[in-house]
């Protein structure tokens, strides 16, 4: 399918940042699986090469490129079947925060070094007792002189043992009355008395990523690490949550058609019965089932794509994109999977490792049933 989102610049982005891929992130993936995160060395020459938040201005200290840029490095990194690599959470979903909220200090104290690698960020809004219901968080901060005095726990936490910086979402005001209006986002520095960083959990999917538990224990944080004003937490988030779905749509969409066309290949040279599978029928119409499911969502996501960059409010396009894709990313990666046979249960094969990462796909940024409460609610129903 012709792309009409992106023009020639986009095209020498995509090649650098291909070349990229073949030379800094494919050698390692065995590596980064084994180990559970990726390198610090690698993020930090992601940003010399102005990967790292490309759409950040030259005057934050970023390369001066737009969105389109992050959709790139989106979409090669899946093409690439590299999920641990977190480039799109850094850049895409947690730097946004400092950008929108923070004061001229703020942006001018983290944004370079967010463009440079020299800092990665994390978020932590998930707590063990609570998911997609932001409103019922119970990490608390409380004001005490010139700091905040933050205390809770926080998991399912991507980049939590490698970041520098992380956004931590707390109870300002802990009246139930308020549950909308008493949370507020803090910029808490790696490093600081109280902040933790638990275990590094083990998942189904996505080896390389550093997932981890966090816990705040009397962990002051000055004043001026509050990210805009007390109490807009919830608006903060509710504001950028758009984009972060959106993401996720980006990644599913081209790990869908990278497995299809990995998978279309396969059929073509594995024989049974004397001739290739791809002559079968039935590995036909399977086959096309998945192509058309992947033609409708490319044509979709880039016309979302498309809107969100034009500055359009697109909740419910993002929502529909975000479910509809990533439970359409996992039908086609099921199916695909079955024509390897037992190879596609084999880790070594990179289907079956999409296979487990496409799962959790239709949980996190919010789970593919909230997506479609948020439609219904868009919908005036």
């Amino acid at each position: 399918m012709d792309r009409t989102l992106f023009g020639a610049e986009h095209d020498l982005f995509r090649q650098s940042f291909r070349q990229f891929v073949e030379r800094e992130i494919k050698p390692n993936q065995p590596r980064w699986r084994e180990q559970g995160m990726v390198d610090r060395e690698t993020w930090r020459k992601a940003g010399a090469a102005g990967f790292l938040c490309p759409w950040l201005s030259e005057a934050d200290g970023g390369p001066g490129g737009d969105f389109l840029c992050s959709v790139i490095v989106m979409e090669e990194l899946a093409y690439a079947y590299e999920s641990g690599f977190a480039m799109a959470l850094h850049s895409d979903i947690v730097v946004p925060y400092l950008h929108a909220f923070g004061s001229a200090e703020q942006k001018a104290r983290w944004l370079p070094g967010c463009a440079s690698g020299e800092l990665i960020t994390a978020i932590a809004m998930t707590e063990p007792g609570t998911g997609s219901d932001l409103a019922a968080i119970a990490t608390t901060a409380v004001k005490d002189g010139d700091d905040y005095v933050i205390n809770g726990a926080k998991t399912f936490i991507s980049n939590g043992q490698l970041c520098d910086l992380c956004i931590v979402a707390a109870k300002t005001d802990p009246d139930p009355a308020n549950a909308h209006r008493g949370i507020s986002l803090f910029v808490v520095e790696a490093g600081r008395a109280g902040f933790t960083k638990g275990k590094k959990l083990d998942k189904m999917g996505m080896a390389s990523q550093d997932t981890s538990e966090l816990a705040f224990e009397d962990c002051r944080v000055p004043a001026a690490n509050l990210l805009g004003v007390e109490g807009a937490g919830f608006m903060q988030l509710m504001n950028k949550l758009q984009q972060e779905r959106l993401c996720v749509a980006i990644g599913a969409q081209a790990a869908s058609e990278q497995v299809l066309a990995d998978t279309v290949a396969y059929t073509k040279e594995r024989k049974a019965f004397g001739k290739p599978i791809s002559k079968f029928q039935n590995t036909q119409f399977k086959l096309v089932e998945c192509a058309t499911k992947v033609e409708i969502g490319r044509a979709f996501l880039d016309k979302v794509i498309a809107g969100h960059v034009a500055g359009q409010h697109l909740v419910k396009e993002c929502s529909m994109a975000k479910f509809w894709i990533t439970d359409t990313s996992q039908e086609v990666i099921d199916d695909c999977l079955q024509f390897f046979g037992g190879y596609g249960y084999m880790l070594e094969y990179p289907i079956t490792r999409a296979y487990m990462d496409a799962r959790v796909q239709r949980i996190f940024a919010g789970t593919n049933e909230i997506m479609k409460i948020i439609i219904a609610k868009q919908m005036g129903l």
